[in-house]
């Protein structure tokens, strides 16, 4: 199974440890994850003020991963959204299409409305099987319990993303990270936004939403958080001892991607997997494993 891979714009920048992970693991399951240098920002940070610019950039991304007969894979919630939005109505109307295609000629391009955009770990989800992952775990992680945030822009809106999982009581996370071996934390706050969508805006308003989710995780036990967005991990990996110094509080609550928790079980080493590149370095973790 082959994919182009979509890093967006924040992965490369301040998670170069997922897009790491996440291409060892893809590999070892089977799944080929091409760059395409080309690629651009996903649209996502102008949608709400320039809604054709937005449209535009997501339709010349899909229009370069048709070039090679490739559909997209993603590794951001926001991108996925975006990019996925933006395939489905290309594919179903055909005078929106025109109009696009017309803009993209401008660029040199041309688009049929063929591509197909996935998160990864949906990917994982539906393409490769959780019943493919359990056969792949050599080290199943029994010794960790592991909280998952799903985030706003995985599962919504739902519409777009042809009822994989439910919106309100999701488990998809869960069900992977069981996969590996580790307990599923369930914690009262799992369905609130990070706060990353107003950090620019309202600091302390973003910061204190993120708080409440770190005090809910970590009086629920959890020995880390499974993420599967780069900006969320902004929140709760990059600001965690911003909140927790505010407070008089040593959070200390790795922050892990999926493909690492994966890559973990899967007998991977820690530095293939970047986790000492992460916001919060997983020392006691790292060293409970070892």
């Amino acid at each position: 199974m082959k994919m182009a891979v979509f890093l967006g714009c924040t992965v490369p920048v301040r998670n170069l440890s997922y897009e790491l992970s996440a291409k060892r693991v893809a590999g070892e399951l089977g799944l080929e994850l091409v760059d395409i240098p080309d690629f651009s920002c996903c649209g996502y940070p102008v949608k709400s003020v320039h809604h054709e610019t937005a449209y535009l950039l997501a339709a010349r991304n899909l229009a370069l991963a048709e070039e090679r007969g490739l559909d997209i894979c993603t590794l951001c919630s926001a991108c996925t959204s975006v990019l996925t939005e933006v395939s489905r109505e290309l594919a179903t109307n055909e005078i929106l299409l025109d109009e696009t295609c017309k803009s993209l000629g401008m660029l040199g391009r041309q688009y049929s409305g063929k591509v197909k955009v996935k998160h990864f770990v949906r990917v994982l989800y539906e393409d490769i099987g959780l019943g493919t992952i359990e056969k792949a775990v050599k080290r199943p992680l029994d010794m960790f319990r592991i909280a998952s945030h799903y985030g706003c822009h995985y599962l919504k809106p739902s519409k777009i993303y042809d009822g994989f999982d439910h919106p309100e009581a999701p488990e998809s996370l869960d069900r992977l990270v069981a996969a590996t071996g580790a307990f599923p934390v369930d914690y009262r706050t799992k369905k609130d936004c990070c706060g990353g969508a107003i950090l620019g805006v309202d600091e302390e308003t973003a910061l204190s939403m993120a708080r409440a989710k770190l005090d809910d995780i970590s009086n629920r036990g959890a020995d880390a958080i499974n993420l599967i967005c780069p900006f969320c991990s902004v929140m709760y990996g990059a600001n965690q001892r911003k909140i927790g110094a505010g407070l008089n509080v040593k959070y200390d609550l790795p922050i892990l991607y999926y493909p690492q928790i994966l890559g973990l079980a899967m007998g991977i080493s820690h530095e293939e997997l970047g986790l000492m590149q992460n916001p919060i370095r997983p020392r006691a973790l790292i060293a409970k494993i070892s």
